[in-house]
């Protein structure tokens, strides 16, 4: 009889694609996915805690199984994600949620298949694992993408800059750059099976390579390597640091075949007080400079951002 999977997913690009790994995973072994809670035999909730709200919002959803489960009781539900990776919110939920059966976090998501297997052939009836960070990259998982136009790549885990007001790095680790020639291979079969924008991910992707100690194998370099595969598509990439945006990078923008002109680069706010208040590390004359730097390599460059309103301390001075 057909097994069926459901994946909830709250948070960022990111979060969606290790969604769809977890999606590979379970089609993998023959489950199919549905959109119906009642028909789900597997539930996986994909937490975020970079807003209150998407924790709320996933302890709420959690909890409406409460009663599906009490009626199905073979279903199994799994909670992963930033959420989780917070010590004291997993043992909440493992406390407060008795019929979630396995609880894990980021660093450990590559092993979703092991702790499944083992509340299936009844080894364990619950699992709890929650690790600290590991010293290597994750293990790649194959992805089961559900869109035949958009895929994502991940190109780095983790951030190493501890803006005061984000908990990424504590949740996800510091940076670790996955190998040039895995992503430039992974990007390489997505065209040829048809995909047409390929979205590059990165908690800070200017960053990326700084962990291999080269020089060499920087984001120019990877947006090179990407923008020489042969091929009717479009890359994008987030998301970007201010601070790390270099002129080399927004001149291989500009200079390339199949990179968008489309950059989203995060002010946060227009005060050097409050820039030095979120450790930001650079001040809005920098910001401006990098912003003139882009428009006089691409003319026609489609910028976006992201404002913090209502920091802690911030007045009306500031906001002006």
């Amino acid at each position: 009889m057909q097994k069926y999977y459901k994946i909830i997913t709250f948070g960022c690009q990111m979060n969606v694609h290790e969604s769809e790994k977890i999606a590979g995973t379970l089609e993998s072994l023959g489950y199919k996915s549905t959109d119906i809670d009642e028909k789900a035999d597997i539930v996986v909730f994909n937490t975020c805690c970079v807003r209150e709200a998407a924790e709320h919002k996933a302890l709420g959803n959690i909890g409406k199984f409460k009663p599906i489960k009490k009626e199905k009781k073979d279903m199994i539900i799994a909670v992963c994600g930033c959420m989780v990776q917070q010590e004291k919110r997993a043992e909440e939920i493992y406390k407060k949620f008795p019929f979630v059966n396995i609880v894990f976090g980021t660093h450990n998501s590559y092993k979703f298949k092991e702790y499944l297997e083992n509340v299936l052939n009844k080894k364990q009836k619950r699992i709890y694992q929650v690790v600290k960070e590991e010293p290597c990259l994750p293990l790649e998982v194959e992805s089961y993408r559900t869109s035949g136009v958009n895929a994502w790549v991940n190109i780095m885990y983790g951030c190493n800059n501890f803006c005061t007001y984000c908990i990424v790095p504590y949740v996800r680790g510091r940076e670790k750059s996955r190998p040039m020639q895995e992503i430039v291979e992974e990007c390489r079969e997505l065209v040829k099976d048809g995909y047409k924008e390929i979205t590059l991910l990165g908690q800070n992707v200017n960053s990326y390579g700084n962990t291999f100690n080269n020089g060499k194998n920087n984001f120019a370099e990877l947006l090179k390597a990407v923008d020489e595969i042969e091929g009717n598509f479009v890359i994008k990439f987030l998301t970007s640091h201010p601070k790390d945006l270099s002129e080399e990078v927004v001149k291989v923008i500009a200079e390339s075949k199949h990179i968008s002109h489309m950059i989203h680069l995060p002010v946060q706010c227009g005060s050097d007080r409050l820039l030095k208040l979120m450790n930001r590390n650079y001040t809005v004359e920098k910001y401006l400079k990098t912003i003139d730097i882009i428009k006089s390599y691409i003319p026609d460059v489609n910028l976006s951002t992201d404002i913090i309103v209502g920091f802690p301390t911030e007045t009306e001075e500031d906001f002006e």
